[in-house]
Order: structure tokens, then C-alpha cells, then sequence
């Protein structure tokens, strides 16, 4: 998708809110697709890639979830990256992250999974907003980094323990580990990364 034809789309949109005198909300609607086809733009993944990507990922998330006995005790987040997904959280036995794993790798479109279920009790909440504030100030070390293109890594915090994926070049994905492990708070910096 070309830049200029999403600008085109964006004015399109605009002018069709305005004419038809839709409420405020229409517009920042259409504000907020206009600022997702940017972001599609800056991905080094095609758009097609980025939508099977999301496809896949609720497809192996729903799988996950109809497994009551999965679902009733643990906390398993699904991460999907140019085919790969990254799987974290917490889970009570292993016999449990074999299961939520083999659940996964049944979606054709998936050709590798970074298994990082860790076996233990799902994490309290302030642990989750530990994680939130730890992601934040990993991305904004990562965004005014000359050294790393902050649009293509995606950071997942789980537990204190900081995953990074991305279609990066070996470089880039060095200084962006760098800059992650030397974040207040990190346990541990594990590479999910694709090498561009």
C-alpha cells in the first residue's frame, strides 16, 4: 500500500465525514485508521504478511482459550511476528506448555514457535504494570536510539524478563538487546528477532 494512496484514502475519508455531518467521533475514527496505515507503511513486513499475521495470532489465541483446562489455569499471551510466534506467560506443569504449544503450531500459517511458558502461579496484577512501565521505558530508550528502527521492534515484557522480535538487521538487533538490558528492572533479555 503506497503512502499516497492512503493519503488519498485519509482525505477521501475526511471529506465524506465532513459532507455527510458525521459526529466528532466518525472523524476521530477515521483519524485513528489514517494513523494504522502509517504504521502498516513503516513495517518491513508486506501488508498481507501484517494481516495474516493478526489472523493467525487470534485464530491460535482462540485455541488456546477453548481449552478449558489451559485457559482455567494459566496466563498465556501469543506474540506473532512475520510467521513467528512467541509465546509467553505462566502456565502450572509442563504438560501444559507442551499442550498450549502443540495448539499453536496446528496453525498452518505458523512455521516457528519461541516457547518462553514459564511453569508457575499467573503473575499479579502489579507485576503486569511492573512489565507495562518496564516495556515503556524500553521503547522510548529504543526510539531515540540512532542505532535501532524503534517502528520494527515489537517489545513483550512478561514477569520482568524482556522479548524482542522484529525483521532487524544483525546490528540493529544487537543495540536494541543492549539498550533492553540495560533498562532499571530487567531480569533477562531474550532475541526472538528474524535477521533481515
Amino acid at each position: 500500500m503506497s503512502i499516497k494512496y492512503i493519503k488519498r484514502s485519509i482525505v477521501a475519508l475526511l471529506t465524506l465525514a465532513l459532507l455527510n455531518g458525521l459526529s466528532g467521533c466518525a472523524v476521530v475514527a477515521v483519524g485513528a485508521v489514517g494513523a494504522t496505515a502509517v504504521s502498516v507503511s513503516n513495517d518491513r513486513r508486506t501488508a498481507g504478511t501484517q494481516l495474516d499475521d493478526f489472523n493467525a495470532r487470534r485464530k491460535a489465541a482462540g485455541l488456546i482459550s477453548q481449552d478449558e483446562k489451559i485457559s482455567a489455569n494459566s496466563n498465556i499471551e501469543i506474540t506473532l511476528y512475520n510467521r513467528v510466534a512467541l509465546l509467553t506467560g505462566q502456565a502450572p506443569d509442563q504438560t501444559t506448555i507442551q499442550q498450549a504449544e502443540s495448539l499453536v503450531n496446528s496453525v498452518d500459517y505458523i512455521r516457528k514457535i519461541h516457547n518462553q511458558i514459564r511453569v508457575g502461579k499467573p503473575i499479579p496484577a502489579t507485576s503486569v504494570l511492573h512489565d507495562k512501565w518496564l516495556a515503556t521505558k524500553i521503547r522510548t530508550k529504543i526510539l531515540a536510539s540512532d542505532n535501532v528502527p524503534g517502528s520494527q521492534i515489537t517489545i513483550i515484557v512478561e514477569d520482568s524478563e524482556v522479548f524482542l522480535m522484529g525483521l532487524v538487521t544483525n546490528q540493529e538487533a544487537t543495540a536494541a538487546v543492549d539498550i533492553a538490558r540495560h533498562v532499571d528492572g530487567v531480569a533477562k533479555v531474550v532475541r526472538a528477532f528474524e535477521i533481515y
